[in-house]
């Protein structure tokens, strides 16, 4: 196996994927903590200042120059909900030293600049950059702002927030506006100065490169070293430790100046056994992973009551989102016709081609994980967060290795949570 995982030290990381396969190296840190409504806002401001600047390279000309320096070299971050934890996420990539047209330092070049991004950041009279600070502030408010605007991740990202109402799943992974305005330069560099001592911190290197000399130049780092050691403070998640009580759904209609209505249904998996992750993901291609699920072949093909129908598996949350836009006057038919596809899966009635055409779809999925750098570290990020290891290759076997049985015994632990509708 390519991949190998070792600690630093405690809540400090490394993970290596040493491949072939690319000319390139990718490098990532991932800062974790978990998801609170006071800080879920100052977060993603604060991933997004930390871009701006580092002691070295304090403004961001002088960073997009030096990256041009390296080869071209990118640099790109971001925030994202994974279970009940907030990842910041920062990612530098460079051509690998093997290619270049002299010997050079690059990959420790590499690793200590994104290592000053996180650790070393620009500030200015013991505090992050105003002008930086307000100019993030800003772009984070338009980004919030815009959510309404794609209607169909509006709609998701709305079931979402309904099915895990006071919950920290349900909050916006951008935070809120109403917050983001009390925010002062101070504050944010106060959390930050908390949050790097107390956070869980893993940082991944992929392509052609060695253990040991990625391992020392983190280990060498002067803000490596000054981190305190610790328990980090995060979230476990996965199939086992989901636990929802069956009840009533939860119907929540949204008036919008929409062509096209939004139905979006949140299904609770009450099914908390080890490695039913399998078997749900087989689960949910049947019932809405492609053309030939239930979903897209009844209510959208035969019956016509949707231009889209689809559903969606996440595994942290142990839950289903099904996805259709419809014609606002047939809400009620394409309801009904949702759930006689669920009861269709109770009782067994899907085949055993059905079987074998979901079982096809995530082995393609499955496949491509090692096609693309950050795909194939997502993935053993993912690994990392719900505590539970599984190869590629396991992963493939266990999916080959699903029988009916067990999917018609989780489709009966399956129920609706939540109904969202978003009509004119």
């Amino acid at each position: 196996m390519n991949y190998k995982k070792e600690q630093i030290k405690n809540a400090l990381t490394l993970h290596t994927i040493n491949t072939n396969n690319y000319k390139t190296n990718l490098y990532a840190i991932f800062l974790a903590t978990p998801l609170k409504r006071e800080n879920v806002t100052l977060d993603a401001l604060l991933t997004a200042v930390l871009r701006r600047g580092t002691k070295d390279l304090p403004t961001q000309e002088q960073m997009s120059k030096k990256l041009e320096m390296m080869y071209g070299a990118n640099f790109d971050c971001g925030v994202e909900k994974t279970g009940d934890n907030h990842i910041m996420k920062f990612y530098l990539e460079t051509l690998n030293e093997e290619f270049l047209p002299k010997p050079e330092k690059l990959l420790e070049e590499s690793i200590n600049i994104l290592l000053s991004v996180v650790l070393n950041p620009y500030t200015e009279n013991g505090a992050f950059k105003p002008e930086y600070v307000e100019s993030e502030k800003k772009n984070l408010k338009l980004i919030i702002e815009s959510k309404i605007d794609n209607k169909t991740k509006y709609s998701h990202e709305r079931c979402i927030e309904e099915m895990f109402k006071n919950k920290p799943y349900g909050l916006y992974k951008y935070g809120y506006i109403e917050d983001l305005e009390k925010i002062t330069p101070e504050e944010l560099y106060k959390y930050y100065q908390n949050l790097i001592q107390t956070c869980k911190i893993d940082i991944f290197c992929s392509g052609i490169i060695e253990n040991s000399t990625i391992k020392e130049i983190i280990s060498k780092n002067p803000k490596v070293q000054e981190l305190q050691e610790r328990k980090p403070e995060y979230v476990i998640n996965n199939e086992t430790t989901e636990k929802r009580e069956r009840k009533e759904p939860n119907q929540v209609e949204e008036s919008m100046k929409v062509t096209q209505g939004k139905l979006v249904l949140g299904l609770d998996i009450n099914d908390t056994q080890e490695n039913s992750r399998f078997v749900s993901s087989v689960y949910n291609a049947i019932l809405g992973g492609g053309a030939n699920s239930k979903l897209f072949q009844n209510v959208r093909e035969k019956q016509s009551l949707a231009y889209t129908a689809s559903s969606g598996y996440n595994r942290v949350k142990n839950a289903i989102f099904i996805r259709c836009g419809i014609e606002i006057q047939n809400y009620q038919k394409a309801l009904d016709t949702i759930k006689e596809q669920l009861k269709e899966m109770e009782n067994g009635n899907f085949t055993e081609e059905d079987i074998q055409n979901s079982k096809e779809l995530i082995l393609a999925s499955i496949e491509g994980i090692t096609e693309e750098q950050d795909t194939e570290i997502t993935y053993y990020y993912g690994q990392e967060l719900a505590d539970r290891f599984v190869s590629i290759e396991e992963y493939a076997n266990k999916i080959k290795n699903v029988s009916k049985e067990p999917i018609i015994n989780l489709a009966k632990t399956i129920s609706i949570n939540t109904i969202y509708f978003l009509k004119d």
